[in-house]
């Protein structure tokens, strides 16, 4: 299969060997399962449940806030035992609302629909059981994957990204290489849904073990695998960007503000086409995911298979991480991963990797210089954009001229910033500026709405005063225009008469 390549990308130090050197493991059952309602982009889910209600493990407990939303699931039996705050997994440090849920040790499942042959289900219905199973994307956007099924225009290319590109994390490699049947399984499951035409399994060249595992899982498949590819591709970061895989594989450039069915193409990562095969092949929803534990202060990095809602510091004591030397835990990869602020947080469904990170191992406050124009990256953006001018404009807070520049095109993968010279901290400044143009936008749009309102009020207002006045006239008794004139005349004629007898001369003598 021709290749091509995309403009930019640099080249990364692995250090995937680290985890990969051990086989997949189970996490114990934690004590507390801590569940946001927001693991994925979109609306909140809504609980089901509430403080004290008994809960079987893949029950539904929060059902989706909107139309881009998920259902979230009780990862174990158990007993609800507070809704509330907590804080989760997000750059901000903030808390959300969680469901909290003490396990009975039990492990107890709720009654589950298997379907042996997905091929006797309509496309339709195959959407919705994923939307049910609370499936959204694993490879760390969580866009729920159900609305991503439904495209709407014929499907001529299915992606499925095995490229994981970024250093340190491997649960899709480990996945791939242990559970490569599930995966293409989920494949044709989702392939059947949005009717594609072709597949490509899209695996970097650093993933050999991976590769020829997909490759022997394959052959052994007696329908639908002439219409998969497994493709080896290059190993350079941010191979695995949406937009920078499709033009690897097909050439063709998602136009910027676009997405990929406009050139027919769709894109789902690995773990997710696992997860479609657990929800419509035996019923189960989204409860758990394989994440990468790392770093320099874990004593056993590998990967292990996690229920949702497990405390991050849990993981990290399986692993035997010193805590003694620990600064800090990014959940995600070294480029675009986010520090924890609090190690309590619980594991989320989009949460791939743990990296951790030892005390004095990272220069905490690099000298920042002016940029000297140099080009470099420029030369490193993955989406051919210019991030010295857009480091000038969101420094001046020209939101309007940085708009101009294709900001929101901006994948925030930090190519700039580890190529800079100046140690500018490049990626800082576009999520700055993405934040105040939305701060501007929806504080435009509530004084449109309360624009818009007041409008309407002001017209109900003048109709019900005009409603009050026909109201009135038809009150009161009908006078026509000849009964006006009538009654002018006799009062003309009665001043006039009034007024020959004041003046007429007397016959007394």
């Amino acid at each position: 299969m021709k290749l091509w390549s995309f403009h930019g990308g640099i080249a990364l130090p692995g250090h995937k060997q680290e985890s990969t050197g051990n086989p997949l493991r189970t996490a114990p059952l934690p004590r507390h399962l801590i569940l946001p309602l927001s693991q994925h982009l979109g609306v909140p889910a809504e609980p089901l449940v509430s403080v004290g209600d008994k809960v079987l493990k893949g029950e539904m407990i929060a059902r989706p806030g909107g139309f881009v939303s998920a259902p979230l699931h009780a990862s174990s039996s158990g007993t609800v035992i507070a809704i509330e705050e907590r804080p989760v997994p997000h750059p901000s440090g903030l808390s959300a609302p969680c469901i909290i849920i003490e396990t009975d040790g039990e492990e107890r499942w709720t009654t589950l629909q298997q379907q042996s042959d997905y091929r006797q289900l309509e496309p339709a219905t195959i959407r919705e059981q994923i939307r049910q199973a609370g499936i959204v994307g694993l490879g760390g956007a969580g866009f729920p994957s159900y609305i991503k099924l439904n495209p709407g225009k014929t499907v001529r290319t299915l992606i499925l990204n095995g490229a994981e590109c970024e250093p340190y994390i491997t649960c899709d490699d480990i996945l791939m290489r242990e559970r490569a049947e599930e995966v293409l399984q989920g494949l044709l499951i989702i392939r059947h849904a949005v009717q594609a035409l072709h597949c490509i399994v899209a695996i970097e060249e650093n993933k050999p073990e991976a590769f020829h595992s997909m490759q022997h899982a394959l052959q052994h498949f007696s329908e639908g695998a002439n219409a998969i590819e497994i493709v080896s591709i290059p190993a350079r970061y941010p191979a695995g960007g949406e937009k920078q895989l499709i033009k690897v594989l097909t050439g063709q450039e998602v136009p910027s503000g676009g997405l990929p069915i406009q050139l027919g193409v769709v894109c789902h990562n690995v773990a997710t086409a696992a997860a479609v095969f657990r929800a419509v092949r035996y019923g189960e929803p989204l409860l758990s995911r394989i994440v990468t534990v790392t770093g320099s202060a874990i004593a056993e990095p590998c990967n292990l298979e996690a229920l949702t809602g497990t405390p991050v510091m849990e993981l990290l004591a399986t692993c035997g991480t010193d805590f003694n030397v620990l600064e800090e835990v990014i959940m995600g990869g070294p480029m675009m991963g986010i520090v924890l602020a609090d190690h309590e947080v619980p594991l989320v469904k989009t949460g791939n990797c743990l990296l951790t990170v030892r005390r004095g191992e990272m220069e905490q406050h690099p000298t920042v210089m002016p940029c000297i124009r140099c080009g470099k990256c420029a030369d490193a953006c993955p989406v051919s954009l210019l991030p010295q001018q857009l480091y000038w404009h969101a420094r001046a807070k020209e939101f309007d001229k940085i708009q101009e520049q294709n900001l929101f095109d901006c994948i925030e993968c930090g190519c700039c910033a580890y190529v800079c010279p100046s140690n500018i901290p490049l990626v800082q400044y576009y999520r700055f500026a993405k934040s105040e143009i939305r701060e501007q936008q929806e504080q435009k749009r509530k004084a449109d709405l309360a624009r818009r309102r007041h409008e309407q009020r002001e017209q109900r207002l003048a109709r019900e005063k005009a409603e009050r006045a026909a109201r009135h006239a038809r009150k009161k008794p009908g006078i026509t225009d000849e009964k006006k004139k009538a009654a002018i005349q006799a009062a003309l004629e009665r001043a006039k008469a009034s007024k020959s007898k004041q003046g007429a001369p007397t016959d007394d003598v």
